[in-house]
């Protein structure tokens, strides 16, 4: 009798969200999804492109920058306790910091917009 009921149940609902959905067609022109979505992503270049401009490169730069100044400071007070100087992280931090710093000069030409 229980399983009878939940079939029931599952059944209505099923029914109900057969009744609520439309048909998602890719356009109405009769060409494919790949030239929907190629439509879509010229459309939408421009806007990504500011958004990772004025949000995705500072946030990055902000992050690898304290990472930097933070990495130095450390790398200075093992230098003070131990006489020696580990240059690797400060310069791997530094080197990425100017990859990002100069990426929006050239990622837009790899990717093509």
């Amino acid at each position: 009798m229980k399983y009878k009921k939940t079939a029931a149940i599952l059944i209505a609902v099923l029914v109900a969200a057969a009744l609520c959905c439309a048909p998602a067609f890719a356009s109405a022109g009769g060409t494919g999804v790949a030239d929907v979505v190629e439509k879509t992503w010229k459309d939408a270049a421009g806007q990504i492109k500011t958004v990772v401009n004025n949000v995705v490169f500072p946030a990055l730069d902000m992050i690898l920058a304290i990472a930097f100044f933070g990495k130095v400071g450390l790398a200075y007070f093992d230098y003070k306790k131990h006489g020696q100087f580990e240059w690797a992280g400060p310069v791997i931090l530094f080197a990425c910091l100017v990859f990002v710093l100069t990426a929006p000069l050239y990622i837009w030409t790899i990717a093509g917009l």
